[in-house]
C-alpha cells in the first residue's frame, strides 16, 4: 500500500532530495527557501549543512558533484544574484553526478528587499529548469531533475514561490534510491574553463539547448488540457492553480512544468484556433513573451492585453481573486467594514531584543548617517528608533557606509560620521569583505557587528559563530573579534548592548576616532535556544522581569520610546506584561523616576 504525508512545497523538495539518493545538500537560510534544507539536514544520509553565502552553497555542492554524489544547493531569489557567478560557469561544466538548483523566488515581496522572477536566470544560463505548482510536483520534479542532470550534463534550475513553499498537498512517499559515487577521472578540458577550453563548451551548451526543446514540446510536465473551448490558458508554477480555479472547465489549459527551454511548438498547437488566450504568470512576461513571438499576439491577454494596454498587474502575487477581477471583472462577496478603523501593526522587535538597547541610543545621534542592512535589526529604520537611513542587500551596510563617509570628508566643514549596522550572520555572510575595503582603501567609517549568537530573522539557523552545524554537530566557534583584527581593524570594543550607558560611552569613542573602528554588540537573541556556551557567559540571561511602581510613575510615557511591546499605558501609567518582559532593564533605564523595578 503506498504511504502518503500532507507536506509543504518546501519539505517535499527535502523528500526529492533525500529518494534521490543525494548526498551532499547546502544553503544559506532565506525566506521562502529556509526549510529545504533544515528538512533535508534531518537525514543523516546526507550531508547537510549551512553555508557562510549561496556563492559558497552553490560552489560546494558543485565540488561534490564533481567529486561524483548527487549534489544540490537552495537559497532564495536573491541569493541567487550572490551565486550567479559560478551559476552561469557551471552551466558550461555539468557536473560527473547530479546537480539541482532551488530558487526559492517572492512574488509580493513579503520579506524581502525586492522582486525578481529568476526564471530568467534559467534562460540566460540556458540551464534547464522546472516550475512545480504543488507539492506532489515539487517531489517528483526534484527527482527527476537529478536523472536530467546526469543526462545532459548539466545543472539543473528548480524555480518555486512562497505560495508553492508554504502551501500542503498530499506527496506519495517511496524509499530512497541509494546511488553510489561516481568515480572521478581527470579531465581538464571540461571543469577547467579557460578560455579555450570554455569555448568547446559554449558550443556544447548550444547542442544541448537544442535537444532540451524537442524535450520540453514532448515530455510529460507540460500537458494540454482540452475542454472542447475557444478559451485557453497558458500558465506555470502556483499560477496553473489560480487560472483553474478561476476560469474552471471553461478554459482549455496548456499547463508547463518544464518551462525552460518553453515548449514553442506545443504552445503553437495549443493557442491554433482559439479565440482568445490567457497567460497566467507572476512578475515577468516570460511565458507571453513566447506566446506572442509565436504570432498569437492578437489573441494574447498576459500582462497587456493585445492593444498593449496593460491587464494583468505588472508586479506582486496573483492569486486567484486577483485574476478573477482582472479577467471578469467580479469579486467574491467579502464582509465589508470601514478600513480607516484598521490599525496598522508593523513588526517590531521582540521584547527584550538585544538590537533595542543599541538601537534607542543610536537613533539619537543627529551626527551620523546609518548605513543598514538585512536582518531582524533592520527594524531599526522604524519609529521610535529612526536609527537607519538606507539598506540595500547583503553585506552592502559596511561597503555603503565607507561610500558615504568618503564622500562626506570631501565636504569641507562636515563632521558628520557613517555607522554600518550588520548582525552576526550577516558578517560572515559578505560584511567581511565590506570592512576589509575599509582598511585596504584608507576608511574612517564605524561598523557595529549586532551579534546576537544566531541567525535570527530566517528562525534560528546555526552559523560560523554558533559552534554548531546545520546538523547538530559541535564544530569551531568563529571569533568574529579575532577575524576583525585579522582583517587589520584595531579600534575594537566588544560591548552589552543592554547597558544604555555603555552604548552611549562606546558611540562617544567611535565617532571621536578619525580612524576604522568596529563595535560588536554581544548578547543573544531572546527567542534563543541557549546552548551550553551560551549559558556559561550569560548565566542571568532572561531570568528576570520587570515591573512599575505605580505610586512612582508620572505616566510621561518615556519608556514607550524603547518600543518594546510588553510596555503600554493604562489609566494613565505605565504597564509592562509580564508574560512578554524578559527583564532586559532597557525601560528601567530610560525611567526618569526610577519607577521601573
Amino acid at each position: 500500500m503506498s504511504k502518503q504525508q500532507l507536506m509543504t512545497g518546501n519539505e517535499a523538495i527535502a523528500r526529492g532530495v533525500y529518494e534521490a539518493g543525494v548526498r551532499f545538500a547546502a544553503a544559506y537560510p532565506g525566506t521562502p527557501s529556509t526549510e529545504i534544507l533544515e528538512n533535508i539536514a534531518l537525514h543523516k544520509e546526507i550531508s547537510a549543512q549551512w553555508s557562510p553565502n549561496e556563492k559558497v552553497a552553490l560552489e560546494v555542492a558543485y565540488g561534490a558533484s564533481i567529486g561524483g554524489a548527487r549534489s544540490f544547493a537552495s537559497m532564495k531569489h536573491v541569493g541567487l544574484n550572490v551565486a550567479a557567478d559560478p551559476f552561469f560557469t557551471i552551466a558550461y561544466t555539468g557536473g560527473n553526478a547530479g546537480l539541482v538548483v532551488v530558487t526559492a523566488d517572492e512574488p509580493g515581496q513579503h520579506s524581502s528587499q525586492n522582486e525578481q522572477d529568476n526564471r530568467n536566470y534559467a534562460r540566460h544560463a540556458k540551464v534547464p529548469m522546472f516550475e512545480p505548482s504543488d507539492s506532489a510536483e515539487c517531489k517528483a520534479m526534484t527527482k527527476f531533475s537529478f536523472e536530467m542532470s546526469e543526462k545532459y550534463e548539466t545543472p539543473v534550475l528548480i524555480r518555486v514561490t512562497t505560495r508553492v513553499c508554504h502551501s500542503k498537498s498530499l506527496v506519495e512517499l517511496e524509499p530512497r534510491e541509494e546511488k553510489q559515487i561516481v568515480p572521478y577521472v581527470k579531465n581538464a578540458t571540461k571543469y577547467v574553463c579557460v578560455p579555450a577550453n570554455a569555448r568547446v563548451r559554449r558550443a556544447e551548451v548550444e547542442k544541448r539547448l537544442d535537444a532540451l526543446k524537442e524535450y520540453s514540446n514532448n515530455c510529460e510536465w507540460n500537458v494540454i488540457t482540452d475542454n472542447g473551448k475557444d478559451v485557453g490558458v497558458i500558465a506555470s508554477g502556483m499560477a496553473i492553480n489560480y487560472a483553474r480555479e478561476v476560469f474552471g472547465s471553461d478554459a482549455n489549459y496548456l499547463k508547463i512544468g518544464f518551462s525552460y527551454p518553453l515548449p514553442l511548438k506545443l504552445i503553437q498547437k495549443f493557442a491554433k484556433g482559439l479565440k482568445k488566450l490567457y497567460v497566467i504568470e507572476e512578475n515577468d512576461e516570460y511565458i507571453e513573451d513566447a506566446v506572442k513571438m509565436a504570432g498569437f499576439g492578437n489573441i494574447c491577454y498576459g500582462k497587456y492585453a493585445p492593444d498593449g494596454s496593460r491587464f494583468l498587474p505588472a508586479f506582486g502575487e496573483l492569486t486567484s481573486d486577483v485574476v478573477r477581477k482582472t479577467v471578469t471583472g467580479k469579486e467574491i462577496p467579502a464582509a465589508s467594514f470601514d478600513r480607516s478603523k484598521v490599525i496598522g501593526r508593523p513588526p517590531a522587535l521582540c521584547a527584550g531584543c538585544p538590537h533595542r538597547g543599541f538601537f534607542f541610543e543610536l537613533g539619537k545621534r543627529k551626527d551620523v548617517i546609518v548605513s543598514g542592512d538585512i536582518g531582524c535589526y533592520t527594524l531599526g529604520f522604524a519609529a521610535p528608533y529612526n536609527a537607519m537611513d538606507c539598506n540595500c542587500c547583503m553585506g552592502a551596510s559596511v561597503s555603503g557606509a565607507n561610500g558615504i563617509q568618503k564622500v562626506l570628508n570631501m565636504v569641507e566643514g562636515s563632521t558628520k560620521r557613517v555607522v554600518g549596522v550588520l548582525g552576526d550572520s550577516t558578517f560572515f555572510h559578505s560584511g567581511m569583505t565590506s570592512l576589509l575595503d575599509i582598511v585596504y582603501n584608507k576608511g574612517n567609517c564605524i561598523t557595529v557587528i549586532l551579534d546576537n549568537r544566531i541567525t535570527g530573522m530566517t528562525g534560528h539557523q546555526q552559523n560560523p559563530g554558533t559552534g554548531y552545524t546545520a546538523q547538530g554537530d559541535e564544530t569551531v566557534a568563529v571569533d568574529i573579534e579575532g577575524i576583525v583584527k585579522a582583517l587589520g581593524i584595531k579600534h575594537i570594543r566588544v560591548i552589552d548592548p543592554n547597558d544604555l550607558k555603555l552604548v552611549r560611552e562606546t558611540l562617544d569613542w567611535a565617532i571621536g576616532l578619525d580612524e576604522p573602528s568596529v563595535i560588536i554588540t554581544r548578547y543573544p537573541c531572546v527567542l534563543k535556544k541557549m546552548s551550553l556556551m551560551d549559558k556559561s557567559e550569560w548565566p542571568d540571561a532572561y531570568h528576570n522581569k520587570c515591573t512599575v511602581d505605580k505610586d512612582v510613575c508620572i505616566g510621561c510615557k518615556a519608556c514607550l520610546r524603547s518600543g518594546c511591546p510588553a510596555i503600554s499605558v493604562k489609566n494613565k501609567k505605565a504597564v509592562i506584561d509580564d508574560t512578554m518582559c524578559v527583564g532586559c532593564t532597557v525601560c528601567k533605564q530610560i525611567c526618569p523616576k526610577a519607577a521601573i523595578k
